[in-house]
């Protein structure tokens, strides 16, 4: 009887050392949950970042994802009908707090001007590629000449958005901004040799995303000594000798445009407006939320406005001693309150690019999850021997524009792209996606206007009427021509839960 109590006694402590081994297994975030070995041991074998919490990254602030009802405008003076409402969801990202200026370019175009030198002439077109129209300023009735000198480069107007910038530019830029960012994220990890980025990048030997992950010993023109395969002491020592992958967490989403359903939710500003899970009415425009605040007992004044936009014919400003929004033309960002997702000029100083195509019968049967109508993808070409092709001076390609431009399609040192076949994918609903090869579907009044290569633009300007400050209208502009009054800024995807806290009645 006694043995029976003590054998008993044995196995239930062995369940409870094993159910307490297999518990720490499960909170141990370093031991496979799948296999019991060991994740990221010093002495080798699977690496991987099991505490990767993705930060806000500079310049941008998070937007909560949510629903909401796209294209919902009160007016249509337009006449166009081309945003009928439509109940869509858009996932939590990231976005720039305020346009792209012109500092923020520059520091673009002098990475181009310093790592392609201007004295060999392929390099002299890249750089020339990228660099904004401005003659955009110039007016056949009108005196703008200091502005296509001063505007872009001058410190005066550092803080001003970027404008004559086309929409191939802006992804282009979006690219760039990835690279920059990677690079300096594996040289704080020990996978790059410090300070290269600025010392010894040139030509084809410089830091690319995507041929780091394709082919690691191509970056940099295949130096060791600046690619370090995690040789860096400040590497795990389980990193040693290997390069990155996405695995350790040090590569982030890619820059790119919003998608049309994003920038227009996030214009919107719900956030302000919201009891529980509903939403209490919408603003047509920015400073219709504040009309009805105090400021130290007193209303507000209501005809106080915050954007800049064009007040009626030859008003762009004011009088002297009363100036409405205080510019003229755009103003610096920052220059009024931001919206309730901390996001600044989403209304006014410049109409923005966004990723979509133009087309006007957009209806109820679209995606409602992260709608996006895109036009042309790429992938990575791969070459007779089964390896991504690297672009170097000899195999670099240009394209002509219909403005007469040249445009680069790939970097020399980045991974070469060629068009994705989208033939199995052509009409399908659900995909948002026209061949390009194919016409739009086009209304019988605008059928010679638009195309497959006309962008959505969105948000009023220093030079639109009000009505353009609704963040529900849209209209459409050439993606390989520029304007005065568009610029852009850039949104960053949200990886892992849609919030970092879950939302309650209390």
């Amino acid at each position: 009887m006694k043995i029976n109590k003590l054998l008993n006694f044995q196995v239930f402590a062995g369940l409870i050392v094993a159910a307490s081994l297999v518990s720490c297994g499960n909170s141990n975030n370093n031991v496979s949950t799948a296999t019991g070995w060991k994740i990221n041991d010093s002495k080798g074998g699977f690496q991987y970042n099991t505490k990767y919490v993705q930060k806000t990254p500079h310049g941008m602030v998070p937007v909560e994802g949510g629903t909401f009802t796209m294209g919902r405008v009160q007016d249509d003076i337009m006449g166009d009908w081309n945003n009928n409402p439509k109940q869509m969801y858009v996932q939590s990202f990231y976005m720039d707090e305020t346009e792209t200026t012109n500092l923020m370019y520059n520091e673009y175009l002098y990475w181009l001007r310093t790592v392609y030198p201007q004295d060999n002439e392929v390099y002299r077109e890249i750089y020339k590629s990228a660099l904004p129209d401005t003659t955009v300023w110039r007016s056949k009735s009108g005196f703008n000449e200091s502005l296509i000198t001063s505007y872009l480069r001058h410190p005066a107007y550092a803080n001003y958005p970027v404008v004559g910038v086309t929409w191939l530019q802006a992804t282009d830029y979006a690219k760039w901004r990835t690279d920059r960012v990677n690079e300096l994220n594996l040289e704080q990890a020990g996978f790059l040799k410090k300070d290269a980025k600025v010392q010894e990048a040139y030509g084809e030997a410089h830091f690319s995303t995507e041929t780091y992950l394709q082919s690691p010993e191509s970056v940099y023109g295949g130096n060791s000594d600046i690619v370090l395969k995690g040789k860096n002491n400040k590497a795990n020592e389980g990193d040693r000798n290997l390069y990155a992958t996405q695995n350790y967490g040090l590569f982030i989403s890619k820059f790119r445009l919003p998608t049309e359903a994003e920038w227009e939710y996030a214009a919107i500003g719900l956030v302000g407006k919201r009891e529980y899970n509903n939403y209490q009415g919408k603003g047509k425009y920015p400073w219709e939320k504040t009309n009805k605040t105090k400021k130290r007992g007193r209303p507000q004044v209501l005809n106080t406005r915050y954007a800049n936009y064009k007040q009626s014919r030859g008003d762009y400003g004011g009088i002297a001693g009363w100036s409405t929004d205080n510019g003229d033309i755009t103003t610096p960002v920052k220059s009024f309150p931001a919206n309730d997702f901390g996001l600044y000029d989403m209304a006014g100083n410049v109409a923005e690019w966004v990723a979509d195509m133009y087309d006007p019968l957009l209806d109820q049967e679209e995606a409602d999850l992260n709608f996006y109508k895109g036009s042309v993808y790429y992938k990575n070409k791969i070459g007779p021997d089964g390896k991504v092709v690297i672009v170097n001076d000899q195999n670099i390609k240009f394209d002509t524009l219909s403005t007469g431009k040249l445009r680069v399609r790939n970097l020399p040192g980045q991974v070469a792209q060629e068009e994705f076949d989208m033939s199995t994918l052509k009409n399908n609903p659900y995909t948002g996606i026209v061949n390009k090869k194919d016409q739009l579907p086009k209304s019988d009044k605008i059928s010679n206007l638009y195309d497959a290569k006309s962008r959505v633009i969105k948000g009023g300007s220093w030079k639109d009427r009000v009505y353009w400050l609704d963040p529900a209208t849209r209209r459409y502009y050439p993606e390989d021509q520029a304007s005065d009054y568009i610029g852009f800024r850039l949104v960053m995807t949200k990886v892992g839960p849609k919030s970092s806290k879950r939302k309650t009645k209390n």
